[in-house]
C-alpha cells in the first residue's frame, strides 16, 4: 500500500508554500518513472521498507498535514486512515474530563480505554494516572510525518499498544540552509489559529523551533478554547555514525464545555498542561544500528465539573486537581548478522503515575483537600524481533516481548508474520499478532467503583493484506482482513459480593472488519483518492463508526491547488444505553493560491452540506464554517 501514501504526497506537495511550479513538474516526472518505497520506523524500531513488514503502517507525510490547514494532527489522520475515528464536539479543541472529545479508536479499540496508544519518536504519550493520550497535545508544527500501525504494537511498545499506535515523527531540516515558515487564519465563530515554525541545518547541528496560538469561541455559549502551544529540538551528527538530539514540547490550554444540550452547564472549565522532553543517542552502521533514548512526560490538570441551573444545581464546592508523570528508558540495538536477516533486541523501563485530589473552595470542606490517588509503578520489558528474507519473494518476522509490571506480574507477548513479494508489484501479507495492557490506575485506585485486583487485558489480531501497484505506479490499492479475538476486557458491572458497581476482568471482544485504500494520480494537474472501513463488533462501543469512507480529488494548476472530499459515516454509536446512532456526510473543501514564491493565500470550508449531526451524545456539531488565511514560507540554502 505504500505507493498510495507516495501519490497522496506528491499531489500535496502542489499545495506547499514556496514551492515553484518547475520543482513540483520536476518532482511529478520523476516520479512517474520509478517507484520510490516507503521507510518506516514505526513497525520495526528501526527504518524499514514496509514491503517487509507484515503488519500494516499507514504514512500520512508532511505534505499531507500541510494541506489539511489544520492546527491539530487528528482530523486529517481521520480522513486518510481507514479504520482509524476520532471524536470532535467543535470547530476546535477536544478538552477532557466529562464530554470530552478526541477518543482515538481503531478497529473499535479506543485510545480512551488505554486500548491505543501515541507516540512521539517512538516515546509513549499518556497521562500517567488516566493512561489515555490528551488530543490537544498532538499539534500540526510537530510532525514531520505520522505513521499509523494498524493491529496490535505490543511486542515492541508494551501496555496500551493493544490495538495499534500512531506515532508522530517530529520535523527536521533534510538540507544546509534557514527554513522559516508562518501559518495563519481566522475564520467562523471567531476562529484564530497561528503557527511560526524556524528550522536551521548546518554541518552537524541542526535545530527546530515552533511556537503556536489557536483560539475560538466555539459554535455554543460557554464553550471557549485557547491554546498555546511550544516545541525546540536540538541535534548534532558527532561523526557519520552517531547522533544526538534532545527536544521539549510544551502545549498548555484552557477549554470551557458547555454540557449537553439537553442540560446546559455553567462553569465547566478547565486548565490543562502537558509536556515532554526527551533525549537520544542513535547510532548506524552498515549491519548494525540502535540507540539509547530518555524521556520524561508532564501534566497538571485542575478541572471545575461545573453545575447545571436548570436542574436546581449549585456551583461545584470543590476542584479536581492532579499532577501525573511517565520516566522511560527506551535501548535497542538491530544487527544483520548475515544476508537478509535482521535481529532487534531491545530493553524498555517506565514508570507511571501521579498524584489527584480535590481542593474544597467553599462549603464546609472549604480551605481543605481529600485525596483521590498518589501512586507510581513501574513496567520492565525485553524484547527481541527478528526478521528473515528469503530470496526476493518472502519475509518472514517474528517477535517476542517480556513484560513485567511491579505489581501484577509477567506478561508474555509473542507475534509472527509473512510478506509475500509476488510478481506484478503485488504484496501478500498475513499476521498474527497479541495485544495486551495492564489496568490502569483510575481503574485500580480512583472512585468507585475501582478495584485493585484487577489484571490485564489481552487480545489476538489476525490479519490478511494485499497491494499492488499498476500503471509504473500511478494506480495503487490494497485491502486488509482483520479478525480481533480479545478476554479479560474491564467493565464496569454490578459487584458480585455486594452494593454498587465494581469494575471487573469480565468483558470480551469480537471484531471483524475490512480496509480499502486506493489512489490514482490521473496527470500532472488530477488525481484521486479514497478509502473505506467496515467494522464489525459483537459488542458495539461508543466512538467506532460501523463505515467510514472518504473520497477525494486534488488538483493543480499553475498557482492554484484545489482539494475536495466527501465523508460518510454510517453506524456511529454515541452512545449504547440507550442505544443511539449517527448517520452523516460530510463535504470539505480546501483551496489555495501561490501569490508568489513565498506566499500562499488559502481557505478551507467544512461541513458544506451543514448537516445536523452529533459524534458525542448531545452535543450538535457546528454547521458549515469557513477559515482562510495566509501562509508564508521562507527558505535559504547555505552554499
Amino acid at each position: 500500500m505504500k505507493g498510495i501514501y507516495i501519490s497522496l504526497a506528491l499531489i500535496a506537495l502542489a499545495c506547499q508554500p514556496g514551492r515553484s511550479q518547475k520543482q513540483l513538474r520536476d518532482t511529478l516526472s520523476a516520479e512517474t518513472s520509478y517507484q520510490i518505497d516507503e521507510v518506516v520506523v514505526t513497525g520495526a524500531r528501526q527504518k524499514t521498507d514496509v514491503r517487509h513488514l507484515s503488519q500494516t503502517v499507514s504514512i500520512v507525510g508532511r505534505a499531507q498535514i500541510e494541506n489539511s490547514r489544520q492546527s491539530s494532527l487528528l482530523p486529517v489522520l481521520t480522513e486518510q486512515i481507514p479504520g482509524l475515528f476520532v471524536t470532535s464536539r467543535g470547530i476546535m479543541g477536544y478538552g477532557v474530563s466529562n464530554g470530552a472529545a478526541g477518543s482515538i479508536s481503531l478497529r473499535g479499540l479506543s485510545g480512551s480505554s488505554a486500548r491505543l496508544m501515541v507516540m512521539i519518536d517512538g516515546h509513549p504519550q499518556y497521562a500517567g494516572i488516566f493512561g489515555h493520550p490528551i488530543a490537544d497535545a498532538y499539534q500540526s508544527f510537530l510532525a514531520e510525518r505520522v505513521e499509523v500501525l494498524r493491529g496490535p504494537a505490543s511486542v515492541l511498545y508494551g501496555s496500551n499498544a493493544m490495538g495499534g499506535v500512531v506515532n508522530i515523527v517530529t520535523r527536521k531540516m533534510q538540507e544546509d540552509g534557514i527554513n522559516t515558515s508562518l501559518h495563519t487564519g481566522y475564520g467562523s465563530y471567531n476562529t484564530l489559529e497561528t503557527e511560526l515554525t524556524n528550522r536551521i541545518r548546518k554541518g552537524g547541528f541542526s535545530s527546530v523551533l515552533s511556537g503556536s496560538y489557536n483560539r475560538t469561541d466555539g459554535h455554543r455559549t460557554d464553550m471557549g478554547f485557547e491554546q498555546y502551544g511550544g516545541y525546540a529540538k536540538l541535534g548534532y551528527e558527532i561523526n557519520g555514525n552517531w547522533n544526538l538530539q534532545g527536544d521539549v514540547n510544551v502545549t498548555h490550554f484552557n477549554a470551557s464545555y458547555p454540557g449537553p444540550v439537553s442540560a446546559p452547564l455553567t462553569d465547566g472549565d478547565q486548565r490543562i498542561t502537558r509536556g515532554m522532553t526527551s533525549l537520544a543517542l542513535e547510532n548506524r552502521y552498515e549491519k548494525t544500528s540502535g540507540a539509547l533514548s530518555i524521556f520524561y512526560n508532564w501534566g497538571n490538570h485542575w478541572i471545575n465539573d461545573g453545575y447545571t441551573p436548570s436542574a436546581g444545581e449549585s456551583p461545584q464546592d470543590s476542584r479536581f486537581l492532579s499532577h501525573d508523570n511517565m520516566t522511560g528508558i527506551s535501548l535497542y540495538q538491530s544487527t544483520r548478522f548475515f544476508q537478509g536477516n535482521r535481529i532487534t533486541l531491545g530493553f524498555d523501563w517506565f514508570r507511571y503515575g501521579g498524584h489527584a485530589w480535590n481542593e474544597y473552595v467553599s462549603g464546609s470542606q472549604a480551605g481543605t483537600t481529600s485525596e483521590l490517588v498518589d501512586k507510581h509503578e513501574d513496567e520492565l520489558a525485553g524484547y527481541i524481533d527478528f526478521r528473515q528474507d528469503f530470496n526476493t519473494w518472502l519475509t518472514l518476522n517474528a517477535g517476542l516481548r517480556v513484560d513485567h509490571h511491579s505489581r501484577i506480574g509477567t506478561e508474555w507477548v509473542p507475534q509472527a508474520g509473512l510478506a509475500f513479494h509476488l510478481s506484478h508489484t503485488m504484496e501478500l501479507k498475513a499476521s498474527a499478532s497479541k495485544g495486551f495492557r495492564y489496568p490502569i490506575l483510575r481503574e485500580m485506585y480512583m472512585f468507585p467503583p475501582q478495584n485493585p485486583d484487577l489484571q490485564p487485558e489481552s487480545m489476538w489480531n489476525y490479519e490478511l493484506a494485499f497491494s499492488q501497484r499498476l500503471l509504473n505506479g500511478r494506480l495503487n490499492y490494497g485491502i486488509n482482513l482483520f479478525y480481533i479475538d480479545g478476554k479479560n476486557l474491564i467493565l464496569t458491572l454490578p459487584n458480585p459480593n455486594g452494593s454498587g458497581m465494581l469494575n471487573q476482568n469480565s468483558g470480551e471482544i469480537e471484531n471483524t472488519g475490512i480496509e480499502v485504500q486506493a489512489a490514482f494520480r490521473i496527470n500532472r494537474h488530477w488525481s484521486v483518492d479514497g478509502n473505506y472501513s467496515y467494522l464489525h463488533m459483537k459488542d458495539p462501543v461508543v466512538a467506532a463508526p460501523g463505515h467510514k469512507l472518504y473520497a477525494g480529488t486534488n488538483f493543480s494548476h499553475g498557482r492554484w491547488s484545489l482539494s475536495t472530499g466527501m465523508q460518510y459515516i454510517a453506524g456511529l454509536y454515541t452512545q449504547t444505553d440507550p442505544v443511539t446512532t449517527e448517520n452523516f456526510v460530510l463535504w470539505n473543501l480546501r483551496v489555495s493560491f501561490q501569490a508568489t514564491r513565498w506566499l500562499d493565500l488559502w481557505a478551507r470550508g467544512e461541513n458544506l452540506l451543514a448537516q445536523r449531526y452529533e459524534i458525542n451524545a448531545g452535543y450538535p456539531m457546528p454547521r458549515a464554517t469557513i477559515m482562510a488565511g495566509i501562509s508564508l514560507n521562507l527558505l535559504r540554502y547555505f552554499r
